[in-house]
C-alpha cells in the first residue's frame, strides 16, 4: 500500500489510542512505575496502545510493531515495514492532570519513517506528517526561519536519570546562557511537534532515545522543514548518541549546546 494509505491508518490508530487515553484522562487511575520513580505506567497505557495496535492490524495485520508496553518489539527493524506507538508519551504529565502528552504512531519502511501522527487529545490538536508535508488538523504547518539565537525558544527534552542529573543541569544552563528562553514539556513528541509547527525553535539531549519518544516527532520537523541529527550532526537514527532538533537555521547553535553538555576530555 501507499504512504498515503499508511498515513491514513496512523491517523486512525493514533485517533484510538488517544480516544482511549483521554477518556480515562484525570480519572482515578493505579498509578505503577518502571525503571525508576518517575517512570509511570498506567492501565490507560496498556489499553491505549491495544486499541491504536488494533487499528494497525486491520490493515496491516503481519507488520512488526515497535512500543514500549504489552510485549511489543523494543527496536525498528532495518528492513521491511514496521509501526512507531506511544500510547501516551508523557505519562508523568498524563499521571498528575497536566494537559501536556500526545498518542504517537509512526509507520516505518526500511527504517525509514514514512507517516507520522501525534494526537493530543487534551489540548485539541493532532499534529500529521506524510508525503504532502506536516500540518495540524488540516493547516499546513512549518519551523520557524529564526537564526538568532537571541529570539530562539529550545527546551531540553528526554529526561535524565537520577545519576544523570548533573547533565541535565549542564543542558539547561548552555541553553540559557545562548537562547532567548528555555522552555521544557516534559513530552518528547509534543516538543517535537511543537518544533514543527514553529512554537519552538529547538530541543536538545545527549541520552539515547527510544524510537517511542521520537521517530513520529522528527519525521513530522523534518516533513515541516526542520533538521534532526545525532550529537555528531548526522541525520538522527533510533540508538543514535543523543537528539538535536531545530528549525535548521539555528541548528548550529543548538547542536552546540548539546555538544557542551558532556564537552570533551
Amino acid at each position: 500500500m501507499s504512504d498515503r494509505s499508511r498515513l491514513a491508518v496512523a491517523e486512525r490508530a493514533a485517533a484510538a489510542g488517544a480516544e482511549v487515553a483521554h477518556d480515562l484522562f484525570r480519572t482515578d487511575l493505579a498509578v505503577e512505575t518502571k525503571a525508576d520513580a518517575t517512570d509511570y505506567v498506567t492501565r490507560a497505557d496498556r489499553e491505549a496502545q491495544r486499541a491504536a495496535v488494533g487499528e494497525i492490524r486491520e490493515s496491516y495485520p503481519g507488520d512488526v510493531v515497535v512500543g514500549e508496553e504489552n510485549g511489543a518489539r523494543e527496536a525498528v527493524p532495518e528492513s521491511g515495514p514496521a509501526w512507531v506507538v506511544d500510547p501516551i508519551d508523557g505519562t508523568n504529565n498524563y499521571v498528575r492532570g497536566i494537559r501536556n502528552w500526545a498518542t504517537s504512531v509512526a509507520a516505518v519502511i526500511d527504517g525509514e519513517p514514512v507517516a507520522a501522527v501525534n494526537a493530543c487529545p487534551a489540548l485539541g490538536d493532532t499534529y500529521a506528517a506524510g508525503p504532502e508535508g506536516a500540518r495540524r488538523g488540516a493547516d499546513p504547518i512549518s519551523v520557524t526561519d529564526r537564526s538568532d539565537p537571541e529570539t530562539c525558544t529550545v527546551t531540553p527534552t528526554v529526561w535524565w536519570d537520577r545519576d544523570r542529573r548533573d547533565e541535565y543541569a549542564a543542558a539547561t544552563r548552555s541553553i540559557v546562557e545562548r537562547f532567548g528562553d528555555l522552555a521544557r514539556f516534559r513530552s518528547a513528541q509534543l516538543t517535537l511537534s511543537l518544533i514543527a509547527a514553529g512554537a519552538l525553535d529547538g530541543a536538545l539531549t545527549n541520552v539515547a532515545v527510544d524510537p517511542w519518544d521520537a521517530v513520529a516527532g522528527v519525521h513530522l520537523v523534518e516533513r515541516a522543514g526542520g533538521r534532526v541529527t545525532d550529537l555528531d550532526g548526522a541525520p538522527w537514527r533510533p540508538g543514535c548518541a543523543g537528539l538535536v532538533a531545530s528549525n535548521g537555521s539555528c541548528h548550529g547553535e543548538v547542536l552546540a549546546a548539546a555538544r557542551s553538555i558532556d564537552p570533551p576530555q
